[in-house]
């Protein structure tokens, strides 16, 4: 630890001393990579360990954290150049955002209506690289630390419990169900196992019998009693001692972190009651688009009527896993062959199709998008299998063009991509810009040649209302005294979204404050800026290298994005003209 503040020390006196903008240029770089070396340094543990949660690690990574932002806030970003400043914006957004999570102990709520670090953790077995026998030593190495790691993660909610910053009993229901279902009663059946099921060719057969029984035995002598600890400790102590009320308002410093996650999670400054009101008029609109379709399928009856129908007839739901999982991928093959119409650039990296693993299925989202952690990996499409009969298809198409293409999996596997971009650009991902641009991508379906029945049109609106309806429930709940069922009542009544999906939704947001915020403010502002090019430039717009623009630099943040457009804006005016 000693020799990366030295270096980060001389760093920022080289910086200082700088006289020219290309000596500048250079100390800045070097600076924000040995930054963020020091930073994974901090966050990712050795091959044969996991995380150190103790109070006195985190302490002084907030220590060590705080001297960092104190020297990169040092540096003036307006001396720097176009890319050095966004490479600034995103270091600071970082560093920032660690900072907050200790300061508002948030550390002591490792937890979330959908999931956990329990669950979390066993990725470890899917993203382990294994290619040595020292690296499976390493890996049970790893599995044997569990006990460790997950008692240091129950010593923070215990903590939290005696603070006051827990999560809501409301939304922990059937929690614990996520836990016990990593208890086994044979090894084999452990996620933890997975690496043991089939002998690599470079690894001996005594030797691999060896390992596969110490595999063995760490997961029924330290996995499975750690899971079983931690669900005792669930049930027993945790949520009988949650507190009873849901809004982050009523947790300890509670409306500064409210802020503070609205800011962070939107990367723009703007108050709850301001975020409430536009999510007020986008549900006034989007309505009246939906009375529309409604109108033109020639269904009569009421809006509700409409709904219920949605609901409840047989013809909109799957009948089985299988059958979910291939109209999820025939979608997203029919999405990939419209790409070349609106984008110049795509990922190298492939996606596939795949349900959410059982272990937390039943509170989880309706699916979601899992990136590739090594360039020898796919990204994930998950669709949730869970409840067929909560599981619409009218939505699919929404979901699908939203999760895989031209959403989630082609944002991140081009930012991925971009080897001119230093690491930390490349793995950076903000909710605003990804979730924004997944909801765009929604939008985009329109031009693709999608929601051609009024039912996927409607399922479209569906998504776009829901997201349009967490501006209006979150700041709600949170700041403004709404109580969970009117949460859950106005969104039911906004969507055709399954009651199931209703509920696990309000949930999420009372346990993750703000982030579903970032979703429709995104869109909004890609929409705009859109708007904005599109009327600067006229007969000269070019989507594909507008797209381009939008998603050629990564992740960022908004304000940042915007600065994007208008520099392309400006270059393209220039162009033309010449």
């Amino acid at each position: 630890m000693k020799k990366i503040t030295i270096a980060l020390a001389i760093l920022v006196f080289v910086s200082g001393c700088a006289t020219n903008k290309t000596e500048k240029a250079e100390s800045f770089s070097q600076f924000a990579q040995e930054l963020w070396q020091a930073e994974q340094a901090l966050t990712r543990p050795a091959a044969d360990a996991l995380w150190d949660m103790s109070a006195a690690n985190l302490q002084q990574q907030h220590q060590q954290r705080l001297a960092w932002y104190k020297r990169l806030t040092d540096i003036n970003p307006s001396t720097l150049s176009d890319q050095d400043q966004i490479n600034y914006a995103i270091l600071d957004y970082r560093l920032s955002d660690a900072i907050d999570e200790y300061k508002f102990g948030a550390h002591m709520m490792p937890i979330t209506a959908e999931s956990g670090f329990h669950a979390y953790l066993s990725f470890i077995a899917k993203n382990s690289v294994l290619r040595t026998e020292q690296d499976y030593q390493n890996y049970l190495a790893k599995l044997a630390a569990i006990p460790t790691y997950m008692q240091q993660q129950t010593d923070w909610m215990k903590q939290g419990i005696a603070t006051g910053m827990t999560q809501p009993k409301a939304v922990l229901t059937g929690f614990e169900q996520s836990i016990i279902s990593y208890v086994v009663s044979e090894p084999t059946a452990s996620v933890y196992y997975q690496p043991f099921l089939q002998q690599p060719s470079f690894i001996t057969t005594p030797v691999w019998q060896q390992l596969t029984a110490q595999a063995a035995d760490v997961v029924m002598t330290a996995v499975n009693p750690a899971y079983q600890a931690f669900y005792d400790f669930m049930v027993k102590e945790y949520m009988p001692a949650a507190r009873d009320t849901i809004a982050a308002n009523d947790l300890p410093q509670g409306a500064a972190y409210y802020q503070n996650r609205l800011e962070h999670y939107t990367t723009l400054k703007m108050t709850p009651e301001q975020v409430h009101q536009i999510g007020v008029d986008e549900v006034k609109r989007i309505r009246a688009e939906m009375h529309q379709v409604i109108a033109d399928s020639g269904f009569k009856g009421s809006f509700a009527d409409f709904v219920h129908f949605l609901r409840t007839d047989e013809q909109f739901y799957p009948k089985t896993e299988m059958q979910l999982l291939q109209y999820a991928s025939y979608l997203a093959k029919q999405a990939d062959a419209q790409l070349p119409k609106l984008f110049k650039t795509l990922p190298r990296t492939p996606y596939g199709v795949i349900e959410v693993p059982a272990e937390f299925a039943p509170k989880y989202t309706t699916g979601r998008y899992s990136g590739a952690s090594r360039d020898d990996q796919a990204g994930f499409y998950w669709v949730n299998t869970y409840a067929l009969d909560r599981r619409p298809l009218y939505e699919m198409e929404a979901l699908t063009l939203h999760e895989a293409v031209p959403g989630h999996h082609l944002q991140v596997a081009l930012a991925r991509e971009q080897t001119e971009l230093p690491d930390y650009r490349r793995s950076f991902y903000t909710s605003a810009f990804g979730e924004g641009w997944g909801l765009y991508a929604e939008h985009l379906g329109l031009e693709m040649g999608f929601y051609q029945d009024p039912y996927s049109n409607f399922g479209r609106l569906t998504f776009e209302m829901w997201r349009a309806a967490r501006l209006v429930v979150d700041t709600g709940m949170h700041t403004m005294g709404w109580s969970r069922q009117q949460a859950i009542d106005f969104l039911a009544s906004n969507t055709a979204l399954s009651m199931h999906n209703v509920t696990t939704e309000i949930d999420r947001y009372i346990s993750w404050p703000a982030q579903a915020l970032s979703y429709k403010l995104g869109e909004l502002t890609i929409k705009r800026l859109r708007a904005q090019a599109e009327q600067a430039l006229g007969n000269d717009f070019d989507i594909r290298e507008f797209h381009d623009v939008v998603l050629g630099s990564g992740s960022l943040p908004l304000e940042v994005l915007e600065q994007q457009i208008q520099q392309y804006i400006t270059g393209k005016q220039a162009a033309v003209k010449s």
